[in-house]
């Protein structure tokens, strides 16, 4: 049986190869009315590009490289769906690198590896544009960052001023002790993130206008033990009632553990507030700033994808805006 070529499906929509090339590579060049005609032919012939020929042909990798610090925690894993999703759409593979060391990211930085050779770069919450010398990064490689942000880059981003504003009014309307758990800005000392500062500014902006102020404030690694550590350190000198603002889900979800282990009443003697609404924070009753993670990743993959279809203007960026869901946490009924 004739295995269908993508001269088959031009001659069938009328049209050139090239056109059907650009339809495929969803290239911005290309009328609707044209990629329709073309789209119908390639479901008619049940037509499937060979990538591997695609590749060649068009002198193109076809590959977004991904440097985001850790793929474990669950709002990477988040992240990486929204930015999945809209590259294969457009048909293009993700090759995905976590830095997870300064050995791994100096590895990263060189010119042989797949970062360099991928057509676009996605770099999720830190920007390393400055890390990249020697013109390493080649000029027709477009970057975008997501929940980042950065002058001359396309990016998506999160309002976490602005969370952080949300959890600071909310959290001075509380009766008693207030505390606060932040999540160490520093990876490997090798570069700074700015979500968590920004997180800090507009809580203690919020306490400051309403006149209140923090009993104690601690800090945890982004990891789930070492969490589960700070909770118990929290709680053994806390005073009730108190209310925390733990600036991740996972912290939050941390406390919450360790304050049922001690059969303490959350929502009434402890209120807790996170950041994220992560998937099982609802179930768990977790009051939480809402961010539309996969929403913003997505956009990201947007701008990215728009540049490799011959965008050329400016640098673009998408806000998003966190929103205050409360939950049995802070009291409120389930």
């Amino acid at each position: 049986m004739h295995k269908p070529t993508i001269q088959d499906v031009a001659r069938l929509a009328g049209v050139g190869v090239g056109t059907v090339s650009r339809v495929l590579n969803n290239h911005a060049a290309v009328r609707d009315s044209t990629r329709q005609t073309v789209l119908s032919a390639i479901h008619q012939l049940d037509y499937v590009p060979n990538p591997h020929a695609r590749r060649i042909a068009g002198g193109k990798s076809y590959t977004i490289s991904i440097l985001l610090p850790v793929v474990t925690t669950e709002f990477y894993v988040r992240l990486l769906d929204g930015l999945e999703a809209a590259f294969q759409e457009a048909r293009y593979d993700v090759a995905i690198f976590p830095l997870l060391d300064r050995a791994r990211l100096e590895r990263y930085l060189g010119s042989h590896t797949l970062a360099y050779q991928a057509d676009g770069l996605v770099m999720a919450t830190y920007n390393l544009t400055q890390m990249f010398t020697d013109n390493r990064l080649r000029d027709q490689q477009p970057v975008v960052l997501v929940d980042a942000y950065a002058e001359g880059v396309d990016c998506a981003r999160m309002d976490n001023h602005l969370g952080g504003v949300l959890a600071g009014e909310f959290v001075a309307q509380q009766a008693g002790h207030l505390y606060a758990i932040w999540v160490e800005t520093e990876l490997d000392q090798i570069f700074t993130s700015r979500v968590f500062e920004e997180r800090s500014a507009g809580f203690h902006e919020s306490l400051t206008a309403a006149g209140r102020s923090t009993t104690a404030e601690l800090t945890s690694s982004f990891d789930p033990h070492a969490a589960r550590t700070v909770a118990a350190r929290f709680l053994d000198g806390a005073e009730f009632p108190a209310t925390v603002f733990a600036s991740a889900d996972l912290l939050a979800g941390a406390v919450l553990d360790e304050a049922h282990a001690r059969g303490l009443k959350v929502g009434t003697q402890l209120k807790v507030l996170g950041f994220d609404d992560q998937p099982w924070a609802a179930a768990r009753g977790l009051s939480t700033l809402h961010q539309p993670v996969e929403a913003m990743a997505y956009e990201a993959a947007t701008l990215l994808l728009s540049r490799l279809s011959g965008h050329r203007g400016p640098p673009r960026v998408r806000t998003f805006e966190p929103k205050l869901v409360l939950r049995s946490s802070t009291g409120e009924a389930k």
